[in-house]
This record gives C-alpha cells, structure tokens and sequence, in this order.
C-alpha cells in the first residue's frame, strides 16, 4: 500500500523550471530519500508536498487524497509534518512549549476556554502534554526539557525540531536535510532516532539529505534528482552503480576514468 502517489510533477517560476516530469511514491514504514546536487529541487518538492508551492501540472494523492490546492495547515491536519533544513524553532521558548506548538491540530478547546483556564481546556492541556512527555522521552531530551531552545548546542535543537514533527503524530514525515551542520557524533544520533522512527513508531518518511553515507545506510530507496527531474530511482546499491547517478555527482570525466 502507498501512502503517497505523486504523479508528474511540474513546477515552473517565471519560465524557470524547478521541479520537471517527478512520480514516485512511498509505502507504509518505507524510508524514501531524495537526493541530487545543490538547486536540483529536492526542496522545491517538499514544498510541494506541504502546500507551500502549487505545481503547474500533476498530482499529489496522499493516502487517496488529492493535496494540490491545499493549503499548507490543512495538509498537515492530515497528518503530513515536515522539519526544515533550517532550524525554526522558537529560541525564547523552552524544548517542552516548541514541542506543545507541534499539539495545535490536537487542541480541542477556543480562546475563551484558554483565557478562562476552564475544565475543558485544563484537561486539554495535561491530555497534550503527556503526549509531549512521551516524545522527550523517546528523543531522549529529558535534561533540556525546560531550558529555552536557544541555549541548546545545535545537534540538540536538530532533535527538537523532529521532535515537534513527531508531536504532531504524523502518517508521513519529511525530513529536510536532519543532518546537516552536525557533527559525527551528533550525526550518529539523529541516524539512531530516525531508525526508530521507523522501526518503533512505523511512520514512513521521505528524507532529503547531503550526506550520502547516511542516506545509503538508511534508505529504502533513493530517487536521484538533477536540474530537477528525476534521473534514477532504486535501491541504494542500485543508484550507487548508476552511471548517470556517477555523472551528475562527480562528472563525465571521472565516469571515464572509473569505468
């Protein structure tokens, strides 16, 4: 079973083509990473996916669903939640409120009932707050829970923002560069919790990421993009064999001298 169908995908900026001709899908608990050179639109897909671009041309069905035209918040009522290749996180709040943020689409209570602090809303707040509590734990970020997110060391705040993701209990989670900027260490810990993401929680995930030795260690399968089409999608032993995969990384010459 397939949780998302994309299906020709084309997305154009001013006659400037981002994303050209892109299907592919993901199946349940399947980690699908998407990988390419820099301005390949690997982005540009997730923004797709999230609503923020509306493609020119084709279809996004998620989990049967239509999703071009949506906007962005009601995709992820729908249980699509993303992480960003830049941290947005709330530097002022602390771990345990940027995670409760991810609790919004959860929230069954209006402002009165809030500024009122009444039954409903209080129960409200624990019922979402243990959730939270679940999530530090599985994170393992009990010792930060109540520091603000900008004092935290950078690998740290990476973890927090899946952690928001994780909070929203998503059917599909996109993960936007995980890794980038860390360093081994913390590197090796971000490739543990997203192996548990997928083995404990059994959300499937599409990832996009630099880093080729995480990808290949971790991956399902790999689509290869460059100047935004798709040019190989198969296994991680099956894209690293590609000899238009070798091109559009390393280049003509050193497809030569290797083959």
């Amino acid at each position: 079973m397939s949780v998302l169908e994309v299906t020709d995908i084309r997305l154009a900026f001013e006659g400037v083509i981002a994303v050209d001709g892109v299907s592919f899908e993901v199946g349940e608990s399947e980690l699908f990473a998407v990988i390419g050179p820099n301005g390949a639109g690997k982005t540009s897909i997730f923004n797709v996916l999230s609503g923020v671009y509306r493609p020119q041309q084709g279809s996004v069905r998620f989990n049967g669903e239509d999703l071009v035209g949506m906007r962005p918040h009601r995709i992820a009522a729908r249980g699509m939640s993303r992480t960003f290749q830049n941290i947005e996180l709330f530097s002022h709040l602390t771990v345990v409120d940027n995670l409760m943020l991810g609790r919004h689409n959860h929230m069954r209570y209006g402002p009165l009932s809030a500024f009122l602090w009444l039954g409903r809303a209080r129960n409200e707040e624990l019922k979402n707050r243990s959730a939270v509590e679940d999530v530090i734990d599985f994170l393992e970020l009990e010792q930060w829970r109540r520091f603000p997110v900008g004092l935290l060391p950078y690998g740290v705040q990476k973890r927090v923002e899946l952690g928001r993701a994780l909070a929203m209990e998503p059917k599909l989670l996109l993960l936007d560069e995980p890794v980038a900027g860390m360093n081994v260490e913390e590197t090796e810990d971000m490739a543990r919790f997203i192996l548990d993401v997928r083995e404990e929680l059994n959300i499937p995930m599409i990832m996009v990421e630099h880093d080729m030795g995480l990808v290949m260690d971790l991956a399902d399968r790999v689509m290869v993009m460059d100047f935004g089409r798709p040019i190989r999608t198969g296994t991680p032993a099956e894209v690293q064999a590609d000899p238009d995969v070798i091109r559009a990384y390393l280049g003509e010459q050193h497809r030569s001298v290797t083959t």
